[in-house]
């Protein structure tokens, strides 16, 4: 019975202190202008305003290292971008799934070609998609309608 107790605990204490690991920092040095930054190694964004607080953050998928029906690295490249184009709720991919789209992309924010930010409900700790970056839809929502603008600065860290 004790190692059964013992492997509760850890797991409790496991999915507290998880999240806890991979945080994104309170504060940043202040960046001037609000700015959402990407973590790929940690699957973590945050959105910041002008004085460096964190305003929210959240889990983040970012590109797979290889994507088997293109046949190549699908990472979401690094370094500062602006946002260009803002999206609806139906924002729907005109390349994914292969041949013809169609994949949901709820609240898509472009920021590097057909690069974006956008909602959907396969967020996980692993970086799977085709080079975008998915938050949960929730957050998707509020950073398009509460947070992003045309020009918002988006930070991809290296992988």
């Amino acid at each position: 019975m004790p190692i059964k107790n013992g492997l509760a605990v850890m797991t409790l204490l496991l999915l507290f202190f998880t999240p806890l690991l991979y945080a994104m920092p309170q504060r940043i040095k202040p960046p001037g202008e609000k700015v959402i930054i990407v973590n790929p190694r940690t699957h973590m964004w945050g959105a910041y305003n002008a004085n460096g607080k964190l305003l929210r953050s959240g889990i983040a998928t970012a590109g797979a290292k290889w994507c088997p029906d293109i046949k190549r690295s699908c990472r979401t490249k690094s370094g500062s971008f602006r946002i260009y184009s803002l999206g609806s709720p139906s924002c729907k991919s005109s390349k994914y799934p292969l041949p013809r789209g169609g994949a949901p992309m709820p609240y898509c924010m472009f920021f590097n070609g057909h690069q974006g930010l956008h909602g959907s409900p396969h967020v996980v700790r692993g970086n799977r998609s085709h080079g975008c970056v998915r938050v949960t839809v929730s957050a998707a929502r509020w950073l398009r309608y509460h947070f992003v603008t045309h020009g918002t600065r988006i930070i991809i860290k290296p992988y």
